[in-house]
C-alpha cells in the first residue's frame, strides 16, 4: 500500500513548516495549560508529523525501537492518549490508528476522509455534519454521546493512477 508522503491530506504543502508549526503549537498549548510534553510524547508526535499518515501504535513502537529507544507498548499508548486528549493527534477508528492533527492548537472535532488505496487521511471540518446528526438524534429522542465521522474512498492521486 503506497502512501503519498508528499501530501497532507490530499494537497501539497511544506512539510518542514507543517512540522515546526505543529510542534510549536503543542509546546505553546502545554506551557499555557500546564501540561507536560515529555520527550516520549514529543517524539511520538514528531513521528506522526513526519509520516503524515495514520499509524498504528505498534508501527510507532517499531519506529521508536528502530531509533534505539527501549519503548514498550504502554508508553506509546500513554503518549498517544495524551496527544489525542489534548488535540495534538486524532484516532482514526476505522484503521485503529492515529494521525497528527492538521490544525494544532485549535479545539475541534474533525471528520476524516480515508483513501482505501494508499492510506492517506485528510482532516476536514465536521461542524455541519455534527449539527445534522445532533438534530436528527433529537428528533428521534436519542441522546447522542459520541460521534466519529470517517468516509472511505479514493484520493485524487489514486483516482488518477487508476484511470
Amino acid at each position: 500500500m503506497a502512501v503519498h508522503s508528499d501530501a497532507l491530506g490530499f494537497t501539497q504543502h511544506d512539510h518542514a513548516h507543517c512540522r515546526e508549526h505543529a510542534l510549536q503549537a503543542a509546546e505553546e498549548t502545554c506551557a499555557r495549560e500546564g501540561l507536560s510534553l515529555t520527550k516520549q510524547r514529543r517524539r511520538v508526535l514528531e513521528i506522526l508529523l513526519r509520516k503524515h499518515r495514520a499509524m498504528g501504535a505498534y508501527e510507532l513502537l517499531d519506529v521508536l525501537r528502530g531509533e534505539g529507544q527501549g519503548a514498550q507498548p504502554p508508553t506509546v499508548y500513554r503518549a498517544l492518549d495524551f496527544l489525542v486528549s489534548n488535540g495534538f493527534a486524532h484516532k482514526i477508528e476505522r484503521l485503529n490508528a492515529f494521525v497528527a492533527c492538521a490544525h494544532p492548537g485549535e479545539r475541534h472535532k474533525p471528520a476524516f476522509l480515508l483513501c482505501r488505496a494508499c492510506g492517506a487521511v485528510a482532516e476536514m471540518p465536521s461542524q455541519a455534519i455534527g449539527e445534522a446528526v445532533r438534530e436528527a438524534a433529537e428528533g428521534l429522542d436519542f441522546e447522542l454521546e459520541r460521534m466519529v465521522v470517517e468516509a472511505e474512498g479514493l484520493c485524487p492521486l489514486c483516482r488518477e493512477a487508476a484511470a
